[in-house]
C-alpha cells in the first residue's frame, strides 16, 4: 500500500459519519461560534461526502458563583441554524432551575440568571433547550441537553468538626510522639485553585507541641515532659485555606491535652523508723498498726506491694498490702507472750508491682524502713490446754459418769486459781454439769443417741481473783451407739390374699428399720412367731422378706381376715427382737390376681330389685305412715277423757 492509499483511507474514515454520543464541552466567550456547515471530501469512487449539519450553537456555559451585580447575570446564548432572524422561532429552557433560577430570552437565545449562585449548594445544572415553529409549535431541532458549571470563588473558612477536643498522650514520651489528627473541611471546589486546600499551624502550645503542615497531626515536642510537674496543656490548632498564603480564609480550634501517667517514681517511705505497739492480749489477725509509701505516680502505677523481708519478728508479725488506700497492714500472726518477749523489729519494704522496663534507669522502684513493735503487758484470762475438746461415750452410762476433763491455766504470772462452769445456752436440758474445781465433765441425766447423737457444749474459765478475765472453750461429746432398739416394719401394709390363691404364691414384701447404727451397718432376720398352716415368710436375706401361701384356695364367707404375727430381729449385741402383725384379707380376684372385692356382706346384696320389689317396699311404708296417724289421734282423744277410767277402759 502506497502512502497515497493510506491518506485516501483515512479521510474517507474521518469524513464518514460515526454512530457515537459525543460530549460537548463548554467555554465562555463573548461572540457566539460560527457553525460549520460542512466540509467536502473526495472519495476513491468520484461521489462526494457530506458532513451532517450540526442544528445547534452557543457559548460554552460557566458561571462565577457570588455574582454581586444589580443586573441578571448573563450565561450564554442559544441558537439554531433555522433561526432566520425573522421571530419565527422561539426558544424553550427546561432542566434544573429552568424558568426561576434560569431564564431564556425567547427569541434571541440568551439565558440570564436571576439571582446569585452559591457553588456550595450546587456546583453545575443540567438543562434542556428546544427550538420550536411559533406558528406551528413543532420543534424545529431536537431537544438538546446541556450543563451550566458553577466556577468556585474562596468563600468558605476551613472548619473543624469539634469546637474543643480531648486528647492524651503518655509522660516522658519521646520528641514526635503522635498525640492526636484534627482534620477541618473547607466547602470550597477542592479541583479548582487552592480554595480548599488547608494548611496547619499552632497559634498556642508551643514549645511542647507542634502540627504537621498537611496533615494536622499534632506531636510533642519537647523530651521528658513530666507529669508530675504540669499534667494539662492547652493548644490551639489553625487551619488556613489558601495553602497558607495570605489572603486565606482560616478557622481554629482548641485541642487539650492531657499527660497520662507512667510508672517514673519509685516508692519513698516519709520515715527510716516506725513505732508501733501492740498488747500481749491481741489475737492472732489483729492489725496493730499500718505503714505507708508514696508515690508520685498514680493509678496502677502507683501501686505497691509490702513485704517483711527481715527482723527478728518475722515469725510473730505479718504484713496485709490494703489495695484501696496502698497501706501495708501489719497483723499478729502468732500469740503474743509479755513475759517472754517485750521489742520486736522488723523491716518492711515496699516496691512498685507495674515497673515499666523503659525507666528501669530510674530505679530501683522500691524502699524499706524499720518498724519496731512494743508489746505492752495485760492482765490476761486463762489459757485452756487445747482449742477444743472432743469426748465419746456411749448413750447407756449411768447417770453421774465423769466423760471427761478440761484444764486450763492462768498464763500471768500471780497464777491466780481457776473456776470452771457451763454455758447452759448450750446446755438448755441440763444433761450434763462440771465441777468448778478440777473441770471434770459428768452427766447429769440419761444419754439417748436416738434423740441427740451430738452434744456442742461451752466450758467457761474464769480467774478467781478475777471473774472478769474468763476464756471460752468448745466441747463437743459424742454419744455412742447401744443396740437398745429393736427393729420395727418400715411401713404400714395393707396386705391381701386371692381366693383362688395357689400355694407358694408372693402375696407380700416386708422390710424393716432400726434407729439403732451399728457400726457393720443394720442386718435383719424375719420369722413367725409359730408355724401357720395357711402362711410362710421367706427370708431374702438382703434386709426384706417374702409372704407366701402354704394352701390352695381361701374362702372369705368363712375367714375374712388373718393375723399373721412375724417376729424381726437384728445382729448386734444384744440381740433385739420385735413382733410384727401383719393383717390379710382375703378377696375377690380376676383370673390374672387383681383385687375385685374384699368385703363378705357383698355377696349378700342383690344386684338389682325387680319390680314387684319395689312395690311391696312401698305398701310397707304407706303402711307405717298409716299406723302413726292412727296412734297420734288416738292420743289426742284420750287427752279429752276424763282422768277416773274404768277397768276396761284401761285394759283397752
Amino acid at each position: 500500500m502506497t502512502i497515497y492509499q493510506f491518506l485516501v483511507l483515512f479521510l474517507l474514515w474521518v469524513c464518514l459519519p460515526h454512530f457515537c454520543s459525543p460530549e460537548i464541552m463548554f467555554r465562555r466567550t463573548s461572540v457566539p461560534q460560527k457553525r460549520i456547515l460542512g466540509a467536502r471530501v473526495p472519495r476513491s469512487d468520484g461521489k462526494i461526502l457530506h458532513r451532517q449539519k450540526r442544528g445547534w450553537m452557543w457559548n460554552q456555559f460557566f458561571l462565577l458563583e457570588e455574582y454581586t451585580g444589580s443586573d441578571y447575570q448573563y450565561v450564554g446564548k442559544l441558537h439554531s441554524d433555522q433561526d432566520k432572524g425573522d421571530g419565527s422561532l422561539k426558544y424553550i429552557l427546561s432542566g434544573d432551575g429552568a424558568g426561576t433560577l434560569f431564564i431564556i430570552d425567547e427569541k434571541t437565545g440568551d439565558i440570564h440568571a436571576t439571582r446569585r449562585i452559591d457553588r456550595e449548594e450546587k456546583a453545575f445544572y443540567t438543562l434542556r433547550a428546544q427550538a420550536i415553529n411559533r406558528r406551528t409549535l413543532r420543534p424545529v431541532e431536537p431537544e438538546s441537553e446541556f450543563v451550566i458549571k458553577i466556577h468556585d470563588i474562596n468563600d468558605n473558612e476551613p472548619t473543624f468538626p469539634e469546637e474543643i477536643y480531648t486528647a492524651s498522650v503518655p509522660e516522658m514520651s519521646v520528641v514526635g510522639t503522635s498525640v492526636v489528627q484534627v482534620t477541618a473541611t473547607d466547602a470550597d471546589d477542592p479541583s479548582y485553585g487552592n480554595s480548599a486546600r488547608v494548611i496547619y499551624s499552632i497559634l498556642q502550645g508551643q514549645p511542647y507541641f507542634s502540627v504537621e503542615p498537611e496533615t494536622g497531626i499534632i506531636r510533642t515536642a519537647l523530651p521528658n515532659m513530666n507529669r508530675e510537674n504540669r499534667e494539662q496543656y492547652q493548644v490551639v490548632i489553625q487551619a488556613k485555606d489558601m495553602g497558607g498564603q495570605m489572603g486565606g480564609l482560616s478557622g481554629t480550634t482548641t485541642v487539650n491535652i492531657t499527660l497520662t501517667d507512667v510508672n517514673d517514681n519509685p516508692p519513698r517511705f516519709l520515715q527510716n523508723t516506725i513505732h508501733l505497739r501492740v498488747l500481749e492480749s491481741s489475737p492472732v489477725g489483729t492489725a496493730i498498726g499500718s505503714v505507708k509509701a508514696t508515690d508520685a505516680d498514680t493509678g496502677k502505677n502507683a501501686e505497691v506491694e509490702y513485704r517483711i523481708i527481715d527482723g527478728d519478728g518475722t515469725d510473730m508479725f505479718d504484713i496485709i498490702t490494703e489495695k484501696d488506700t496502698q497501706e501495708g497492714i501489719i497483723t499478729v500472726k502468732k500469740p503474743l507472750d509479755y513475759e517472754s518477749r517485750r521489742l520486736y523489729t522488723l523491716k518492711v519494704e515496699a516496691e512498685n508491682t507495674h515497673v515499666d522496663p523503659r525507666f528501669y534507669y530510674l530505679g530501683p522502684f522500691k524502699d524499706t524502713t524499720i518498724v519496731k513493735i512494743s508489746v505492752e503487758d495485760v492482765d490476761e484470762p486463762p489459757i485452756f490446754s487445747r482449742s477444743s475438746y472432743l469426748f465419746e461415750v456411749h448413750e447407756d452410762i449411768e447417770v453421774g459418769t465423769i466423760i471427761g476433763t478440761v484444764m486450763a491455766r492462768d498464763p500471768d504470772s500471780a497464777s491466780s486459781p481457776i473456776r470452771f462452769s457451763l454455758d447452759r445456752h448450750t446446755d438448755l436440758d441440763r444433761i450434763f454439769n462440771i465441777h468448778s474445781g478440777n473441770g471434770s465433765l459428768y452427766t447429769s441425766k440419761p444419754l439417748d443417741r436416738e434423740l441427740s447423737q451430738w452434744h456442742n457444749l461451752t466450758v467457761i474459765a474464769a480467774e478467781i481473783n478475777n471473774p472478769k478475765e474468763m476464756t471460752r472453750v468448745a466441747v463437743f461429746v459424742r454419744i455412742l451407739d447401744v443396740n437398745d432398739n429393736a427393729p420395727q416394719f418400715a411401713v404400714f401394709y395393707d396386705t391381701f390374699v386371692c381366693e383362688n390363691a395357689r400355694p407358694g404364691q408372693l402375696i407380700q414384701t416386708i422390710s424393716a428399720v432400726d434407729k439403732d447404727d451399728p457400726l457393720g451397718g443394720q442386718k435383719f432376720f424375719f420369722s413367725l412367731a409359730a408355724v401357720n398352716p395357711n402362711f410362710t415368710v421367706q427370708d431374702n436375706e438382703d434386709n426384706t422378706a417374702r409372704i407366701l401361701t402354704r394352701k390352695n384356695g381361701f374362702n372369705r364367707h368363712e375367714i375374712s381376715t388373718y393375723l399373721l404375727p412375724v417376729v424381726i430381729s437384728d445382729n448386734d449385741y444384744p440381740i433385739q427382737s420385735s413382733t410384727g402383725t401383719l393383717t390379710i384379707r382375703v378377696c375377690a380376684c380376676d383370673s390374672q390376681g387383681n383385687m375385685q372385692s374384699c368385703s363378705a356382706e357383698a355377696l349378700l346384696l342383690p344386684a338389682g330389685l325387680s319390680t314387684g320389689a319395689l312395690i311391696a317396699i312401698l305398701l310397707c311404708i304407706i303402711i307405717l305412715l298409716v299406723i302413726v296417724v292412727l296412734f297420734a289421734a288416738l292420743k289426742r282423744q284420750r287427752k279429752k277423757e276424763p282422768l277416773i277410767l274404768s277397768k276396761e277402759d284401761i285394759r283397752d
